[in-house]
């Protein structure tokens, strides 16, 4: 204590201290003494504070790391799989084999419906179809209704499309709450995510409004080709990204607090010419790049059908992809497969998970915070779960869903069979006709020989009694008692074998 007053009270004689001590007290009790900072002795520690922060728009902190500020997908049971959302300077790729549907694409077009309706600025890049006619095909929500789903829509996709599907021995259970198998948008806040519905599409005011105010940006790819500019760019991925870096830039002069959303859909079409593997790698490892040096800016690719199977590119093909971006799923749907479809009649499609983001963490936060992945009940209950949960997808008329994969009632079928089914007796014959085809040698076989004794079968047989009558003649005489029970024969059973040392009795 004595360090932090001034050097006359301070004494180290013993006949002094008692003065000091009252000079100190006298000078303790006066009203106002300017002590310099340097006299005090302060603890480094500072306890700390949240600092109110502006927030971004359609933004939210990660439940994984407060460093990581993720952004909705326009999908909440994708948010979910994902951990919450996409994070902000991360990309994230969709991968749909399937030729026939356009699964992929309807994630892409809600990625930028969410945009423009929480305020964020959004870059469209056009392969196929004009980027503009793109946007306008894009998914919105009803302005009358609430972001989230009313409970009479909800009912609506529960409710049985028969009667004849209640329960009609556990009537009990009839009052009770269905098995869920995916997550709702009641618990997100209307500004970090909507309910779109696939039957309405996005105003034409709305489009207009974004364009003028600069918040839609629109870019196609065969626009972006100049004959002039082949000598410095050999590839049109090179081309297309340094139009991207362009918009980043222009941002970075404005003071902007607005994330940018950057969504390419339709990757390896054939606006982007004949491109090779090397091409598509080198291309998502520079746009995971460049926004890694704009923290504000998020992608969401989407692949095509050719390129999202490893006939393609090759055995790895798809793990490879997974490498060079942050995120990357498989929307497999069961259009290439016909007996999945029968097998699974309430979905359209499996989700494969192959890499996903985490940009301030080791592992992922969908880890822990995933209700769909079922790891974070595996790791709550010290790794004795069955593990990750199965995936699927389903379209309905208003709106994609992702849930986990179950077995329908009696192994997949709808309804409980009394008799086989036409294809099991066909697959019976086919076992039987292979295994009676599979040759066995006869040394390894036992005999089992089964005979009657005689002597007890002579006793079982009863015989009749002959008697006589006038004439002499012998007749069999009926029974009139009751005939005698029979008793069965006694079967002798002879065990031979060439290897008597294996059966040993």
């Amino acid at each position: 204590m004595l360090d932090c007053v001034p050097n006359q009270f301070q004494s180290s004689s013993h006949g002094q201290v008692t003065t000091s001590y009252l000079t100190l007290e006298r000078w303790l009790d006066s009203p106002v003494r300017h002590i310099s900072s340097s006299q005090f002795i302060m603890s480094s520690f500072k306890r700390k504070s949240s600092s109110k922060t502006q927030s971004l728009p359609g933004t939210r902190p990660s439940p994984g790391s407060i460093a990581t500020t993720i952004t909705s997908t326009g999908i909440p049971s994708l948010d979910d799989i994902l951990g919450g959302g996409l994070p902000l300077s991360c990309s994230f790729v969709v991968a749909a084999p399937d030729p026939h549907s356009s699964y992929g694409e309807l994630v892409q077009k809600t990625f930028v419906s969410q945009g423009l309706a929480c305020k964020q600025d959004v870059l469209v890049l056009g392969s196929d179809q004009d980027a503009l006619d793109w946007v306008k095909g894009c998914m919105w929500f009803h302005s009358s209704a609430s972001s989230n789903p009313s409970l009479e829509e909800d009912a609506e996709d529960q409710k049985p499309a028969d009667e004849e599907q209640k329960i009609k021995i556990a009537w009990r259970y009839e009052q009770m709450k269905q098995f869920q198998t995916t997550v709702g948008s009641t618990s997100v806040s209307e500004d970090f995510c909507r309910t779109f519905d696939l039957t309405t599409r996005i105003p034409s005011f709305t489009i207009e409004k974004a364009l003028n105010d600069g918040q839609l940006f629109t870019c196609n790819v065969l626009d972006t080709l100049d004959p002039t500019s082949w000598s410095e760019c050999s590839s049109v991925t090179q081309t297309v990204l340094l139009n991207i870096e362009d918009v980043l830039s222009q941002r970075s002069s404005k003071i902007l607090n607005t994330p940018l959303r950057i969504c390419i859909p339709g990757l390896g079409s054939y606006a982007w010419g004949d491109l090779r593997t090397q091409d598509i790698l080198r291309f998502l490892y520079q746009l995971r790049a460049i926004l890694r040096r704009n923290p504000l800016a998020c992608a969401s690719i989407g692949l095509e059908s050719h390129i999202s199977t490893d006939t393609w590119g090759g055995p790895g093909w798809i793990q490879k992809l997974g490498w060079m971006c942050d995120g990357l799923i498989t929307l497999d749907a069961f259009t290439t497969n016909p007996s999945l479809s029968t097998l699974f009649p309430s979905h359209h499609g499996l989700v494969h998970i192959h890499t996903l983001p985490s940009p301030h963490t080791l592992l992922p936060s969908s880890d822990r915070f995933s209700t769909l992945r079922g790891l974070s009940a595996s790791v709550a209950e010290g790794g004795n779960s069955s593990g990750e949960n199965n995936l699927a997808f389903k379209c309905t008329r208003k709106r994609l869903i992702f849930e986990t994969m179950h077995l329908d009632v009696e192994g997949g079928v709808a309804e409980r069979r009394t008799v086989p089914a036409s294809s099991s007796n066909d697959v019976l014959d086919n076992y039987n006709s292979r295994v009676s085809s599979i040759p066995v040698p006869k040394t390894g076989l036992a005999s089992v020989e089964v005979e009657l004794d005689p002597g007890s079968a002579a006793k079982a047989v009863p015989t009749p009694s002959p008697s006589h009558d006038d004439t002499g003649a012998s007749v069999v005489e009926e029974a009139q008692a009751p005939k005698p029970r029979l008793k069965k024969a006694k079967k002798t059973v002879a065990f031979r074998s060439d290897r008597p040392d294996l059966y040993d009795f």
